[in-house]
């Protein structure tokens, strides 16, 4: 065996495993890694302007290609960096590796400058992170690391000291068993045979399916068929669920429609499909339910479950079909379609621009986008209303693609997970659907961006306010304290760093600017004037929030701020004509 510098043994591995690029920030303790990726071909370094952009921006890769993507940080701060990125990436279960470079060996417990320990501060949101202490110590940790990220999907962090990447050892050459093999778990026959049983003596069966649906459509839509069942999705499967489905009645949760809310909520057998769909309030509490997840431990946590089968939910359909009666009454079904049709409608009301206007419904302009953006488009949304928008004017056809920071909720991701994407698939078209807020927040990527030329369309709904929050407050009966954002030209300032920016406030000329946008070859920053006293009503009204609302208004009036009111009114019953 040959020897080799640790820093090698860890480039080798990586190319070994398929990883083309490494996304971070250098720095000193980084230095022997990156200078081996420098003298190496069929590996870069992707050097973005903020570390926590490379680790949404490698979550992004791990998403789409579902293998290994890399991101790195220095020392101290440098690896601190990307904590929020990882949360998103671990809490999305893809498959991310972090290397976060250490101080010298010998000066660890000494307080020395950038000190930090992120072999503990790392542990929350990975599977797997450890410290490569001694060369000896370093081709089982980092082959360990990586088989954890593939296996598990989800991140895994080597900790490696700047002195230690420089150590030789002899080094066998890489090796990764479990990559592109899997295993695939189905629940036992007596289990299958249970569900089958409630399946069969239930009249009305909702199916409330997730992520865990992505490689099933076909089982999916074979089980629905079977049941006579309505499909809701959960946001995370919207982009593997929504396509050619005649069952399908939209979306439940914060983001949803009424349609979706009620097809659970009339249920007597809901049939959850690999998701793990958080809010409790949107699942129902007296029907029977049946969960299907290759994560034993999600069964249950999120609502009481009668019968929970660990496995794959296409091995797990596959499983249950022979034993299911094909049912006939169709009245559940119809009716949530009808529902569903009805919801629908209403929604595109909404998304209606009027020439002349000041500003735009950002529906309208989600809306325009979805028409104008090409059929194998890949879109990132940040958290808050545009993920909002997403959800309910985007179409999914069975090639394009949705990223957003669902499970995590961060803000900021659009961008630095739209630079991810457009790396991977450098011809296909990239749409970052950004907030105000989220965009600013990283906005030093903007140069990152110009730096790659990566043709990105960047569309900012600017409504000058951290629209999501304030929505809250008011829903809480607060007075919106602190949203507001003093925002420049965000047109004007993309074009200082030589990017094509387009504002675009009147309706009559949103088609044009956009068509013009995904025309132009380069990177492209939209700035879109929408209104800020927006309504995105959740599917269902809660009491406490009709109260809360009401008490703000009433605040808003007696603290000299009736013009919010007027504002809001005008905004949104203009939009429904009345």
């Amino acid at each position: 065996m040959a020897k080799k510098k640790v820093s090698e043994i860890l480039i080798d591995t990586l190319q070994a495993a398929g990883v083309q690029r490494v996304y971070g920030v250098v720095g000193d303790s980084l230095n022997g890694v990156t200078d081996i990726i420098r003298q190496r071909d069929g590996i870069g370094w992707v050097h973005v302007r903020h570390e926590e952009a490379g680790a949404f921006a490698a979550g992004a890769e791990a998403h789409l290609t579902q293998e290994l993507a890399v991101c790195a940080g220095s020392c101290g701060p440098g690896n601190t960096h990307l904590i929020n990125g990882l949360y998103d990436c671990h809490r999305s279960r893809v498959p991310v590796l972090a290397i976060a470079s250490q101080i010298p060996s010998v000066e660890i417990g000494t307080q020395y400058f950038q000190e930090t320990h992120p072999e503990r501060l790392f542990q929350e949101c990975s599977d797997y992170c450890e410290l490569i202490s001694t060369p000896e110590h370093a081709v089982r940790v980092i082959e360990s690391a990586i088989q954890t990220a593939l296996v598990k999907r989800g991140v895994a962090v080597i900790v490696l000291p700047g002195d230690v990447s420089e150590m030789e050892i002899e080094a066998p050459e890489p090796r990764l068993p479990a990559r592109h093999r899997s295993a695939t778990l189905r629940p036992s026959d007596a289990d299958i045979a249970d569900a089958a049983t409630m399946l069969n003596g239930a009249e009305k069966i909702t199916i409330l399916a997730g992520a865990g649906c992505a490689k099933a459509h076909a089982e999916l839509m074979q089980v629905a068929s079977a049941l006579k069942a309505p499909i809701v999705h959960a946001l995370r499967g919207k982009e593997y669920i929504e396509y050619d489905n005649p069952y399908d009645v939209g979306m439940t949760g914060l983001l949803g429609f009424a349609s979706g809310y009620h097809a659970i909520m009339d249920s007597d057998v809901l049939l959850m499909l690999g998701t793990d769909f958080p809010y409790t309030q949107f699942l129902p509490q007296d029907s029977k339910t049946i969960q299907v997840d290759c994560r034993a431990e999600h069964i249950g946590r999120r609502t009481r479950v009668d019968i929970g089968l660990a496995g794959d939910v296409g091995e797990t359909i596959r499983q249950l079909l022979p034993h299911l009666t094909a049912k006939t009454e169709r009245a559940h079904l119809d009716k949530a379609l009808s529902d569903y049709k009805d919801s629908r409608e209403n929604l595109d009301e909404l998304a209606i621009g009027k020439p002349g206007d000041d500003s735009m419904h950002p529906q309208y302009l989600t809306k325009l986008v979805n028409e104008l953006a090409a059929e194998d488009a890949i879109f990132t949304c940040d958290v808050g209303t545009p993920t909002v928008w997403a959800a309910r004017y985007l179409s999914m056809n069975g090639q394009r693609r949705l990223l957003g920071s669902f499970y995590h909720g961060s803000m900021a991701n659009a961008m630095p997970q739209a630079i991810g994407a457009q790396l991977v698939y450098p011809n296909r078209q990239v749409v970052a659907l950004a907030g105000d807020g989220g965009f600013a927040m990283l906005l030093g990527d903007l140069l990152t961006l110009k730096q790659l030329n990566l043709p990105v369309k960047l569309v900012i709904y600017n409504n000058s306010s951290l629209g999501f929050v304030e929505l809250e407050m008011k829903e809480a009966g607060l007075l919106p304290y602190e949203t507001t954002l003093d925002n420049p030209d965000f047109a004007a300032l993309a074009e200082s760093v030589g990017i094509r920016g387009i504002r675009v406030a009147d309706p009559g000329d949103l088609h044009a600017s956009l068509a013009e946008a995904f025309a132009h070859p380069g990177p492209v920053v939209i700035d879109a004037i929408v209104k800020r006293a927006e309504l995105s009503m959740p599917p269902t009204i809660e009491l406490e929030q009709a109260k809360g609302f009401s008490l703000y208004a009433l605040k808003a009036v007696m603290s000299g701020r009736g013009n919010e009111i007027l504002d809001l009114a005008k905004d949104n019953l203009n939009l429904l004509g009345l």
